[in-house]
């Protein structure tokens, strides 16, 4: 299954079990995936085929969201999924993550799989709601 196509599928579990005005961000290029105007919040959906105690998050859409949030008086949330389970985290009402410097692939969506350096924070699986 494709990257977009897990998301695509997280998008619709959620909807169905948990935020049914859940609505796709506008752009394929944003800095968010979805929101929520009921429940207030900016989401960003991840998809992870390895579960680790300690979940990456890159800086620049950490960033983003939580100036988006701050902007629109909502709730910045980062929602990824793993083998698992799903967990949401509420940026907001967190600390924010001590960042490091990090190698990584460009991109884990298109074909560019060289190497760069990003900063990135981890984001610890205690401090998130979990779903099934």
């Amino acid at each position: 299954m494709s990257w977009k196509s897990k998301e695509e599928a997280l998008f619709e579990h959620i909807k169905e079990a948990y935020i049914s005005d859940l609505e796709w961000s506008d752009g394929s290029y944003s800095h968010y995936d979805c929101y929520s105007i009921n429940h207030k919040c900016e989401i960003e959906l991840k998809c992870r085929n390895t579960h680790y105690d300690e979940l990456v998050i890159e800086k620049a859409k950490y960033d983003k969201l939580i100036e988006r949030a701050t902007e629109h008086k909502t709730l910045a949330v980062y929602v990824c999924q793993t083998p698992k389970g799903i967990y949401a985290f509420n940026l907001t009402k967190m600390d924010e993550p001590n960042w490091v410097s990090k190698g990584m692939p460009k991109t884990s969506h298109f074909s560019q799989r060289q190497f760069i350096e990003k900063i990135v924070g981890f984001l610890d699986v205690a401090d998130a709601k979990y779903y099934e």
